[in-house]
């Protein structure tokens, strides 16, 4: 994601800069026609570009409203992502208080904590398409890589190894039955979490509702300068490329929004989230969690 605040301009129309060089040479083409050659006479009315960008308007703003609803679900989600983990380790921690403080338990605490932090990493990992065990190897055990190495859902491999460690510790006696319901209830919390961003990830946005906007939007791009002549004369340029800009930036600013784990800098975070749960659980079980500092990509922006 976006770090800085101060984004420069070069950044956001570098986003638009083919439909910016077209909506030029084309502009100037019509200019000069009209001032040099007259080889055609094609005046029209305001009104009809007018009505044609209230259309464009309309369709831009419910596809900007509903992309940001998909990038807002997909934040609220990590959120509850982040709550979840946190009471999970929290109730683990007070269930396995003493009389329960033996050193199995306590290894027990720490198997599960660092194998939700995994969890974490890999539900990102896996939305964005760029699963590697690696990364979350030193969280785990050689038996739980070689477990979740057979599963196509790493994370859903992890939470099913969670389920198996609360049973174990039911066995145990450091849970009694209704904690083990209690702790199964977060577990339950944390699948439909990683289910509604898989559901986001996976429903692709209607590319027919996208083409017909941006069809529209190049019709009334194209009808423009023909209105703006009479009113405007050559400069009629410079205001068809003001106008044309503001369109194609919220057009392209949609377009990002609407798939939050596709690797862009518009995306949720995921990354910094994930190492924002590992902080907080590593310091949770008396541990020091790793310090990190964000390396910046291009000069510009750092992207997590």
């Amino acid at each position: 994601m976006l770090l800085k605040t101060k984004i420069p301009l070069s950044y956001v129309f570098g986003k638009i800069k083919w439909e910016i060089i077209f909506v030029f040479i084309y502009a100037s083409i019509i200019a000069l026609e009209d001032r040099f050659l007259h080889i055609m006479e094609v005046s029209l009315p305001l009104s009809v570009p007018m009505v044609l960008g209230t259309i464009l308007s309309l369709l831009l703003a419910f596809k900007s409203n509903q992309a940001y609803d998909r990038w807002w679900e997909a934040r609220i989600a990590w959120g509850a992502i982040v709550n979840d983990s946190r009471s999970l380790i929290r109730q683990v921690l007070c269930f396995t208080e003493p009389p329960y403080d033996s050193s199995d338990a306590r290894t027990w605490v720490q198997r599960l904590t660092n194998r939700q932090i995994a969890w974490t990493y890999s539900v990102g990992m896996s939305l964005r398409k760029q699963m590697d065990l690696d990364k979350i190897r030193r969280y785990l055990t050689p038996e739980e890589v070689d477990f979740v190495a057979k599963h196509d859902n790493v994370p859903n491999a992890l939470l099913l190894l969670h389920g198996q460690d609360l049973r174990y510790a039911l066995r145990e006696g450091w849970l009694n039955p209704y904690q083990q319901v209690e702790m199964e209830g977060i577990l339950t919390k944390l699948t439909d979490s990683m289910g509604r961003c898989e559901r986001i990830k996976n429903t692709v946005f209607p590319a027919t509702y996208t083409l017909y906007i941006h069809f529209c939007l190049f019709f009334f791009v194209m009808l423009l300068p023909f209105a703006l002549l009479e009113v405007f004369g050559v400069l009629e340029v410079l205001m068809v490329v003001a106008i044309s800009s503001a369109f194609f930036l919220i057009e392209k600013m949609a377009i990002h929004l609407q798939d939050p784990f596709e690797c862009k800098p518009t995306d949720t975070p995921m990354t910094a989230i994930a190492q924002t749960i590992e902080t907080n659980l590593k310091q949770m079980i008396g541990e020091k969690p790793p310090v990190r500092v964000p390396v910046p990509e291009e000069g510009t922006f750092y992207v997590l």
